[in-house]
Formats: C-alpha cells, sequence, structure tokens
C-alpha cells in the first residue's frame, strides 16, 4: 500500500516515478564524496549522500536495482532511468542521494570525503560565468517525476 508523506517526513525518489521513498525519522550527516566510484556513479563531479537509519526508509513505490560496486559497497539505482539512489555500507544505516530528495535543501553537507579525487576545478564553480535560461531549455517539455508524492503516475 502506498502511503502519503506526512510534513514530518522526507521523502523523494528517481526522475521517472518507478522508485519512490519515504524516510519517517531524521536525516543523519550530508556529505560530499569526490571519490572516483561516487564520480562514476553520479556521472558527476561528487556525490551528495546523506544518511538515513534503514528502519526509517520504506519504499512505497517500486524498489532499487543494485551494483555491487565495491567489496564494501553496493549502490542502489533505479532500473528504468537510471537515477542514483543509495550508498550502502552498513546494515543498520544506508546513504541516500541528496538529490533524490523532493527537498535536497533538507540535508545540507557538512563534509567533504575523498578530496584526494576532488577534480581541480571544483574550486572554482561559483565564479564562472552564468548564462540565463531560457535558451533551447525554454521549450523543454519535463517528463519528470514531480517533487512530491502522487498516487497514480504513469510509468510507461
Amino acid at each position: 500500500m502506498i502511503q502519503t508523506p506526512s510534513p514530518a517526513a522526507f521523502s523523494g525518489g528517481c526522475q521517472c516515478g518507478a522508485v519512490r521513498f519515504r524516510v519517517d525519522g531524521a536525516l543523519g550527516r550530508a556529505s560530499i564524496c569526490h571519490c572516483r566510484m561516487c564520480q562514476k556513479a553520479f556521472a558527476g563531479p561528487f556525490g551528495a549522500l546523506v544518511s538515513v537509519q534503514v528502519a526509517d526508509l520504506s519504499w512505497t513505490r517500486g524498489a532499487p536495482a543494485h551494483f555491487q560496486s565495491s567489496n564494501l559497497v553496493r549502490r542502489g539505482f533505479c532500473r528504468d532511468c537510471g537515477t542514483p539512489l543509495t550508498f550502502e555500507w552498513n546494515e543498520a544505516v544506508i546513504d541516500l542521494a541528496v538529490f533524490a530528495l523532493d527537498d535536497p535543501s533538507a540535508a545540507t553537507p557538512v563534509v567533504q570525503l575523498a578530496v584526494e579525487a576532488r577534480a581541480a576545478w571544483i574550486d572554482h564553480v561559483a565564479d564562472l560565468p552564468v548564462r540565463p535560461s531560457p535558451g533551447p531549455h525554454g521549450r523543454i517539455v519535463s517528463r519528470q517525476h514531480p517533487d512530491h508524492h502522487v498516487d497514480d503516475w504513469p510509468i510507461d
């Protein structure tokens, strides 16, 4: 049965809506990991992750597929759209991808990990010129799942 998250819960999911989750508890430490495995898993300069208690986590639609990325860690992702969802390293605690949360601002990173693999240019991102929209983005019609629970999201 799909439950609608209460205001005190944290919810999230993948881009296509095939996998959704709910956290009924506090978010733990949020971090940015620059290790090469996170760079590859997120196809970006780092992975942003937040820890939660496994007992507080429920999958409200679908479930992640998994890839054993090392001898100690498996990573969950949506099999349909590829969205990174989890970093699983412990039976009691799981890390969720911060940007899979419906409200990513709820998990502000407090530490950077594996900085030896950090891309040299990352320190200068804020200095880059900003290009205003619309450009081609003004014509895009999103098919992305909205950042909130819906009972009957079309998945096809």
